[in-house]
């Protein structure tokens, strides 16, 4: 098991949450993905270490950015 957490900008209410939840939730070996609206935290919990590159491109599809 493997817990990564991001810092996301530009999320502003749940829909935002929602959003970048469902693109990350898709990435392969992902579990489970805490999001929390206040700072911005993504906490992603995968069977295996994620790259960055792949957790950034599901953050933008969502319409947002890694700070």
């Amino acid at each position: 098991m493997s817990t990564q957490t991001f810092t996301v900008t530009g999320m502003t209410c749940g829909h935002c949450v929602a959003s970048v939840t469902e693109e990350v939730t898709e990435l392969p070996g992902v579990e489970d993905v805490a999001v929390d609206l206040e700072t911005g935290s993504v906490t992603i919990t995968s069977s295996t270490p994620l790259e960055d590159d792949a957790v950034r491109a599901a953050v933008e599809e969502a319409g947002y950015q890694l700070a």
